[in-house]
């Protein structure tokens, strides 16, 4: 049985403004991000209780080259991504969305 897997709309904002952001800077750079987040997406898919309990339920993972984490939620049926975050951003702002 495979489980759903749901990007929150805050996410995906997340993901949209990082992209314009490091597109800005070099061409072809916000699309390596969105790559490397597709890998921690596959990765949660596969395997999410590898990843470490952070806060309550929420779990999180790093992309690797971009400074970011991606914070999520599962249970049987379903795995909720509530945050693309950068890591030097305060950790409340997504402790509300949990």
């Amino acid at each position: 049985m495979s489980r759903r897997f749901i990007v929150r709309p805050e996410a995906e904002a997340e993901m949209t403004d990082a992209f314009d952001w490091y597109e800005g800077r070099v061409g072809g750079l916000g699309s390596e991000l969105l790559l490397c987040v597709d890998a921690v997406f596959s990765a949660i898919l596969r395997s999410p209780q590898q990843f470490p309990r952070v806060h309550k339920i929420v779990r999180r993972t790093l992309t690797r080259r971009f400074p970011y984490e991606v914070l999520f939620v599962e249970d049987d049926e379903r795995i909720g991504v509530l945050s693309v975050f950068h890591a030097k951003r305060n950790p409340k702002r997504w402790r509300e969305r949990t």
